[in-house]
Order: structure tokens, then C-alpha cells, then sequence
């Protein structure tokens, strides 16, 4: 698919489809080929195409560039669900200082849309970040709820795990966790990373 998706972005009329920029991004990003993922969309002047940008840019530690497209995407609709989600995401990557920002951004978007496990997950996130583990695991024991389909999610179950590790929880209190992580996500980095120290 990386390989079909290189050579259709190689050419010039196909490349200059939206969607496709926007497909070959995220297929690249999987693949975690960030050079060719921010090629397919930093010409781009859509709020797709700027979101993008702002999370490769985070991915990449160049937050002087992630600031520049949030501008650009503020300016084409700073109230827009896109912008708020960078806003929050560019607030995580600052760091403690700022997770506060990113909870309330989250907070907000969770109340008028409705909570769902990426909001969860992404308000755990800013949460550990800002050294708040119980309301961090309080969002993750939502996120891994019956209401959300249950402990499947693979984010919420490697958040749930390291943040348990940050309030000094027995291995046997996570091991649930791990189990079912190892059982359903067998391919997930962490779960890759995890077995090769575990070997």
C-alpha cells in the first residue's frame, strides 16, 4: 500500500487530490513515514491539511511550526472542533504548564458533543501530563466502561497501565490490563516493546 500510495503521490495531477493528500497522510503516518506524510499536506490550506500539519509537527518537536499551522487554522475557523483539538494537542505537547488548558478545551468539547474514548483518552493524557493520575485514571476507567464498548481500546489500556505505574500500583493491580492488551492489540508497539523487555 506505502509503496502504490509513493507512486501515485509522485504523480503530479493524481498528488494534487485533496483526499488523497490527506489518505497517503495518514497510511504514511501509520507506517510512521513522517517526511512523506507532512509532503502530503504542508502545501495544503484546508483545516484537514492544517490539523495535520500541527500533529507532525508536535511528532517531530518543531512546535515553532505547529504553532504557525494553528495560526493559519485559527484564522480559518478558530471555534471549529479541527482547531479546538490542536489547540489541546499543541497544549499537551507544552507540558505541565499548560495541561490545564488542554483538560478544559476537552472538558468543554466532551459536554457539548458528548464524552467518547478519544476525548477520554485525550483528557488522561493532559491529566498525567499535569500530574493529576486519579482524575486521569477516573477518565480512563470511564473510557474502558461498558458504555464505550468495554476494556478494548488499546490507548486507553496503555494510558490506564503507565498511569498506574505513576501512582505506584502493584503489577498485579495492572495485570488485567496487560492481559487483555497482550490478548486483543498483540501488534500495538507498547505491546511489542513490552515483550521484547519482558524476553
Amino acid at each position: 500500500v506505502v509503496d502504490n500510495l509513493k507512486a501515485l503521490m509522485a504523480n503530479p495531477e493524481a498528488a494534487s487530490n485533496t483526499s488523497l493528500q490527506l489518505t497517503a497522510c495518514h497510511i504514511f503516518l501509520q507506517a510512521n513515514l513522517l517526511r512523506e506524510a507532512l509532503q502530503c499536506v504542508h502545501h495544503g490550506l484546508t483545516m484537514e491539511h492544517l490539523a495535520m500539519c500541527v500533529q507532525i509537527y508536535i511528532k517531530i518537536d518543531r512546535f515553532d511550526l505547529a504553532n504557525e499551522s494553528f495560526n493559519l487554522l485559527k484564522q480559518a475557523d478558530e471555534d471549529s472542533i479541527l482547531a479546538q483539538l490542536a489547540a489541546a494537542y499543541l497544549a499537551i505537547a507544552k507540558g505541565s504548564s499548560a495541561s490545564d488548558d488542554a483538560v478544559h478545551i476537552l472538558a468543554g468539547l466532551s459536554e457539548q458533543y458528548g464524552p467518547s474514548v478519544m476525548l477520554l483518552n485525550c483528557m488522561a493524557v493532559a491529566n498525567m501530563v499535569g500530574g493529576k493520575y486519579e482524575a486521569a485514571e477516573g477518565n480512563l476507567k470511564e473510557a474502558l466502561s461498558e458504555e464505550f464498548g468495554g476494556s478494548s481500546d488499546a490507548d486507553a489500556l496503555v494510558n490506564i497501565v503507565v498511569c498506574g505505574q505513576h501512582m505506584g500500583k502493584k503489577p498485579a493491580d495492572l495485570e488485567q490490563y496487560l492481559s487483555v492488551l497482550k490478548a486483543t492489540h498483540a501488534d500495538h508497539p507498547f505491546v511489542q516493546g513490552l515483550v521484547q523487555v519482558e524476553g
